[in-house]
């Protein structure tokens, strides 16, 4: 049987009140911490110090389970965007795919080190708490279209990105202050010992990060549920929506040859957003590896970076509403290709592959090398880059995507963001195996940010 596809669904009337998008923004402070915490300032350095066999095992076996979770959602993204489209709300999903978000972090609580379980819970719950939280982000942005006109997407992406790095921040700073604290000395960054009873020889203020990261979201996303208004139901069932979102999946990906434009925009953030998601995975990993930086050292420069990027988030949107997303998406990448160039150069005893440094020293306070200080500052530049490149690209879709179908190409876009995503981490653990190098391993995101950008300068846009 054929299923018909549902009409294209117009517009807003009116459009919803100010309590409705801000309650939509908050999504991204409810999400946030997980890429903040788990994916790259916590629990991956604590993962790659304290449960792997050593810096570089660990970041291969992150990039590994990175790749993993990106293929998932590269294969399913476009589909369940299809048939969200054709079912018409998009709050059950978020509400289905963030609790596996709550569940894949809360069980990163018992991957406790010297536990023969440790690395395989620790791998499983940040795979199947990705998952949760890049799905919940998808049908979370196939919102944005109907809540405020097109000529605002880029203030209410780059908003959006800018409250999400303030959460992060937020839980940054609690974590560091209150929860996790030096195993060596016993204390937090605030200098106390860490709240609630933890232990800071058995890291579980590290660990406390997964519990944190689902409660946190439980409690800032249901403002979302409660009062943003969601698409309307069209009729169909979930099998209908299925059957009809296969074929309506496939004539779409036939149509992309005759939308070269969206094709290629599509094929570059494939690429560019790969390279952005592995630099952010990795970036903890590397720095632990290469300078020995500890929790503290790592949270501090959570903070820093946290703050430059909120500035940079909300900059960026009024940038993209004034300029366009595209020549935004540009800069950043070419800032981004900046300062993987400068990090390549940098080892703990050298600056720029052969000026010699005097290498950190235990106990010489944060950051006192010359070596240590340029990357904080690369570090803040990556930061100050990385939400406009992310918020323009986002406003970008939604301005290219057809009417009616923006969760489906909201789908394309969260594939496109995610189908080579196993492949960038897989290179950069790849390369750090052979050679044994975790410089080697961030090579390669250099050719992916080239590629990106290459792609992206031919794709031509009209501004609404």
């Amino acid at each position: 049987m054929t299923v018909a596809a549902p009409l294209v669904e117009a517009p807003p009337a009116v459009w919803p009140p100010r309590r409705a998008v801000t309650a939509w923004l908050f999504f991204d402070w409810a999400a946030q911490p997980f890429f903040t915490l788990i994916t790259t300032f916590v629990f991956a350095p604590f993962f790659a110090s304290a449960l792997a066999q050593d810096a570089a095992a660990g970041q291969a076996l992150w990039g590994y389970a990175t790749g993993l979770a990106g293929l998932c959602i590269a294969l399913l993204s476009p589909l369940l965007g299809g048939i969200a489209d054709r079912t018409g709300p998009r709050k059950p999903w978020i509400a289905a795919f963030g609790a596996l978000l709550v569940l894949g972090s809360g069980a990163l609580w018992f991957a406790a080190p010297g536990s023969a379980l440790a690395v395989p819970i620790a791998l499983t719950g940040f795979v199947v708490a990705t998952i949760g939280a890049e799905f919940a982000t998808t049908f979370n942005n196939a919102m944005m279209t109907r809540l405020v006109p097109p000529e605002r997407l880029g203030w209410l992406s780059g908003t959006g990105w800018a409250i999400g790095y303030l959460g992060g921040l937020l839980s940054l700073a609690i974590t560091l202050g209150l929860l996790a604290a030096d195993p060596h000395t016993g204390k937090t960054l605030a200098g106390i010992a860490p709240i609630l009873g933890l232990d800071a020889v058995a890291r579980e203020g590290d660990r406390f990060s997964g519990p944190l990261t689902a409660l946190w979201f439980v409690i800032f996303v249901t403002p979302m549920f409660l009062f943003t208004p969601d698409s309307h139901r069209t009729g169909l069932s979930f099998a209908e929506a299925a059957r009809g979102g296969v074929g309506r999946l496939r004539d779409t990906l036939a149509e992309l040859p005759k939308q070269p434009s969206l094709g290629r925009f599509l094929l570059a953030n494939m690429v560019y957003q790969d390279a952005l998601v592995a630099l952010f995975a990795f970036g903890g990993i590397y720095a632990a590896g290469v300078f020995g930086w500890q929790t503290i050292e790592l949270g501090v420069f959570g903070i820093l970076l946290t703050v430059t990027g909120t500035f940079g988030a909300w900059a960026g949107g009024k940038l993209d509403d004034a300029i366009g997303g595209k020549p935004v998406v540009l800069g950043a990448i070419a800032c981004l290709l900046f300062a993987c160039l400068g990090i390549l150069s940098l080892g703990a005893d050298h600056i720029l592959f052969v000026i010699p440094a005097a290498p950190p020293v235990p106990g010489d306070g944060l950051y006192a090398s010359l070596p240590e200080r340029v990357y904080l500052a690369l570090g803040l530049l990556i930061g100050l880059v990385a939400g406009p490149l992310q918020a323009a690209s986002r406003s970008l879709l939604a301005r290219l995507a057809p009417p009616g179908r923006i969760g489906e190409f909201f789908g394309l876009f969260a594939l496109s963001g995610k189908v080579t995503s196993f492949l960038g981490p897989t290179l950069v653990a790849l390369a750090t195996s052979i050679f044994a190098s975790q410089r080697a391993g961030l090579a390669v995101l250099i050719v992916f940010f080239l590629a990106g950008a290459w792609l992206l300068a031919g794709v031509k846009v009209r501004r609404p």
